[in-house]
């Protein structure tokens, strides 16, 4: 990093962390204090006396079973990162199909944020049913040209918009992909919110796949870590390589302790965080046009989760210097970081809505995009 950069990310990390209206806390801004006293009340509620954990015992132990008991799998196990768990996941699946061919979406986490691990590390191959940026289709996963042994499906699809597919399609694309003597993983990082556009509970949508893995820092607070679900054989497996990949730790009782608070309370709350984006991205859109800015998109026009993407006729820098000088100006936090994708001169962001966004009316949204067009 830059001296530069390192300037700007203190002064964002100053910025949000001294702001008094926010959609979501950032995670840069927390200090080791909040984390250390958001770990004890953990503690406290876990029970302060009982056993931490020793290679995944104990605290993790009972993580895992949460974690099957909530998605309505046989076992589930948990890793030290999503990465790991996909990694792991994808290529016990290519062993016990004798295919290596994986189909995904090319804005899949595996192809745009694992470093092209499934290569590099398991030797798999990919394959794309559609480039277009959205879910695939049934069909499209039946014409696929070569037999694959595994459809991975990320839901919802992050860097799309987060966009889900509706329930019948869901179905019809598992479906397909039996058709197809194929199984089917579930990338289920931010499944945990997914319910809600789905309108199915969680066992029923995690029934679906053979595998599901699942975040516990991406949309529950936590500190870090995931977990692979599925039949029992597959999980023992799976274990297996978790710990050829490194991911036997000595202790994790953090992150288990606060993955565990993390379902006990901010699990229930998803639903009123998607219903809130609705009302946030609505009023975003009135605001834009409202300050006539000359082109701009809310993706998706109603958000499928808490989260959603903006984007503006702008250069990302621009972008982010006037999102940062309203929090630095204003103490309002309307938006992040902006990055450049697609055309030139064209920037997006991701929008996300929890607890500290819930009291945000129409108006008051409307407002704060009102100050960032003056800024931009």
């Amino acid at each position: 990093m830059s001296d530069e950069d390192r300037k700007t990310q203190e002064r964002r990390t100053a910025a949000w962390r001294g702001a008094h209206r926010v959609l979501r806390r950032a995670a840069p801004a927390a200090s080791v204090g909040e984390l250390l006293e958001r770990l004890t009340g953990a503690a406290g509620a876990y029970g302060p006396e009982r056993p931490a954990d020793v290679y995944g015992d104990g605290v993790v132990a009972e993580l895992e079973r949460r974690v099957a008991e909530l998605l309505g799998t046989e076992e589930a196990a948990f890793f030290p990162s999503g990465t790991m768990a996909q990694q792991v996941a994808l290529r016990c699946w290519a062993g016990r199909t004798g295919n290596p061919l994986v189909a995904l979406h090319p804005l899949s986490h595996p192809e745009m944020w694992e470093g092209g691990a499934l290569s590099a590390v398991s030797g798999l191959r990919t394959t794309y049913p559609t480039r277009e940026r959205r879910q695939p289709t049934a069909d499209e996963v039946r014409e696929l040209a070569e037999p694959f042994g595994t459809l991975m499906v990320e839901l919802p699809l992050r860097d799309a918009g987060f966009v889900l597919p509706c329930w019948e399609e869901l179905e019809e694309l598992v479906e397909a992909a039996r058709e197809r003597e194929a199984v089917v993983h579930f990338d289920g990082a931010r499944l945990w919110e997914s319910t809600v556009h789905l309108g199915r509970p969680l066992p029923e949508i995690a029934g679906l796949a053979d595998s599901v893995y699942v975040s516990f820092y991406k949309s529950l607070g936590g500190l870090s870590g995931a977990a692979l679900a599925g039949p029992r054989g597959f999980v023992e497996e799976a274990r297996v390589w978790r710990h050829r990949y490194g991911g036997q730790i000595f202790r994790q009782f953090p992150q288990a302790l606060a993955a565990l608070a993390g379902l006990e309370e901010e699990l229930p709350r998803l639903p009123s965080y998607v219903a809130q984006a609705r009302v946030v991205a609505e009023a975003l859109a009135e605001g834009f046009a409202e300050a006539g800015v000359p082109w701009f998109r809310v993706h998706p026009e109603v958000p499928h989760t808490h989260e959603f993407q903006v984007w503006l006729p702008y250069e990302a820098d621009r972008l982010s210097e006037a999102a940062l000088r309203q929090a630095e100006e204003t103490g309002t936090v309307l938006f992040h970081t902006w990055w450049a994708d697609g055309a030139p001169g064209v920037a997006v962001t991701e929008v996300t809505v929890t607890g500290p966004g819930l009291d945000w009316t129409p108006e008051e949204v409307r407002s704060a995009v009102a100050d960032f067009v003056a800024l931009v």
